[in-house]
């Protein structure tokens, strides 16, 4: 049996790989592309404005319409009006698979429990290899003692509105946790100044925006003599498209609940 997805953002970036990429895979079959209201996509072919493929489903920005014939939900697009969409597709019954970052804890929060009782996946990156970069990194801080310095640098496109990235906040989150720090409190953004010397007891975050770059995360692990860095560079947004899908896959047979891209992907 095919997964029925409806891609919110379907005129985005992100949204036209995962239109297109469904349109690719039998497993899989498009029954909704949204996006904003005053969007000039409206009433276009979702999979025309893709990669000039007709799929049969028009753009539109009434999410309602296409609840009824939806498994899973697909949501790479901006922040505002999420917190309405997920509960629309929780009142629903639809599985949501939500990659869009840039939210505070309380709007996490709220996600949550709109969608309790439903199957939900909230990721920073779908990316198989990012997500291997989280458990590396959990790892290795937790190998090497605090005579290691952690620095983390994620780059990115110039059109990305949110720093650090979601994925970068999460590979500090991992990273914090593996050293009994508080990603919070113990992260420092940047630095600019006579800010003193560096402590033990920090992780150093920092963001670079330039030209069409798709993401790359280093995490460098530095002391006295010698440095270990682990980096994850895509070239692509597919990896993050069929990571995504695969999430939307899961979803439809999985028990209710909350999951992470570690059960998607058996890690």
């Amino acid at each position: 049996m095919t997964t029925k997805v409806t891609i919110i953002g379907a005129a985005g970036r992100m949204g036209r790989r995962l239109v297109a990429l469904t349109g690719e895979d039998p497993q899989l079959e498009l029954t909704g592309a949204i996006e904003w209201s005053g969007s000039e996509f409206l009433g276009l072919d979702a999979g025309m404005v893709a990669d000039g493929q007709k799929q049969g489903i028009t753009i539109t920005d009434d999410l309602q319409s296409v609840l009824e014939n939806t498994d899973a939900i697909i949501d790479f697009s901006l922040p505002n009006g999420c917190g309405d969409r997920i509960q629309a597709a929780a009142d629903a019954g639809v599985a949501y698979v939500l990659g869009t970052t840039g939210f505070s804890e309380k709007e996490k929060e709220g996600f949550y429990k709109s969608m309790e009782g439903g199957r939900f996946i909230f990721a920073p990156n779908f990316s198989v290899g990012v997500n291997l970069l989280f458990e590396l990194c959990g790892k290795v801080a937790r190998i090497l003692n605090d005579d290691y310095d952690i620095e983390v640098v994620d780059m990115h496109h110039n059109q990305k509105v949110d720093s650090p990235s979601g994925t970068a906040e999460r590979i500090g989150e991992v990273l914090a946790d593996a050293r009994g720090l508080d990603y919070a409190t113990d992260t420092k953004h940047g630095r600019h100044g006579n800010v003193g010397k560096r402590t033990q007891k920090e992780i150093g975050m920092h963001a670079l925006r330039g030209g069409d770059v798709v993401g790359d995360h280093t995490v460098i692990f530095a002391t006295g003599g010698e440095r270990v860095e682990l980096t994850h560079k895509a070239s692509s947004r597919d990896t993050f498209a069929k990571g995504a899908l695969r999430a939307a896959m899961f979803l439809k047979s999985a028990e209710p609940g909350t999951y992470t891209m570690k059960e998607v992907l058996g890690l």
